[in-house]
């Protein structure tokens, strides 16, 4: 597994490289400093898993993200911030990252979710999502009209899935990947990737972390 690196603080960045270096099965390929750079660098490694800073100067994380998701869409990119910002987070997975961590989560964990993401999982922490679920209830009972925000279509548009279509997006709401879906609900992996399929394109969403967004955003008014 190919990773690069962006930060553009150099500690932060030979630290991930150190403790990721060390991991079986990951090769850290290098380094970057903004997302200008992750972009260029991107494209020369091909890297299948970016972990990406979002707040740097010169070009963040997010307009970085979404250059090399344009360009190189089966790259995985894993948000680390020490920014537990609800309107970036939001921003962020908009444009298509597969998941968001803070800089003080245990090396393992951020490990693992390089593992997670890499697999074709989704990664937010569980006090990320509660605080998305918290700003999109506010968001939802000030009746906010932004295209980023819940939309009160989106309930309506529920009535296209079957029963089990919705266990299957309530499941991908929580970050799972295929096969964690298809332990959970006593199926094949994939039943369960046809399921995927099939409700991203009843939803007319573009993958599967903008169904999980969906799902959370779905959660928020519900609650």
């Amino acid at each position: 597994m190919k990773i690069l690196i962006v930060d553009d603080q150099r500690l932060m960045r030979e630290g991930l490289a150190a403790l990721i270096g060390l991991e079986p099965g990951m090769e850290v390929v290098g380094t970057a400093v903004d997302g200008r750079d992750a972009y260029a660098k991107a494209l020369e490694w091909r890297p299948d898993v970016v972990l990406m800073d979002i707040r740097m100067p010169g070009m963040d994380g997010v307009e970085g993200a979404q250059l090399i998701l344009k360009h190189l869409p089966d790259t995985k990119i894993l948000i680390l911030t020490t920014f537990d910002d609800a309107e970036l987070i939001m921003r962020a997975l908009e444009k298509g990252v597969h998941g968001y961590l803070l800089k003080d989560m245990p090396s393992e964990a951020i490990v693992s979710s390089i593992q997670t993401v890499y697999n074709g999982g989704t990664v937010l922490q569980s006090d990320i999502t509660a605080m998305l679920l918290n700003e999109l209830k506010k968001m939802s009972e000030w009746n906010m009209d932004n295209p980023n925000l819940l939309s009160t279509n989106e309930p309506a548009a529920l009535g296209v899935l079957t029963e089990r279509e919705k266990e299957i997006l309530a499941l991908l709401g929580q970050g799972l990947n295929n096969k964690e879906i298809a332990g959970i609900l006593v199926i094949t992996e994939g039943t369960a990737k046809n399921h995927v399929s099939n409700l991203i394109a009843k939803l007319g969403l573009r993958d599967r972390t903008q169904a999980a967004l969906f799902s959370v955003r779905h959660q928020a008014y519900n609650q």
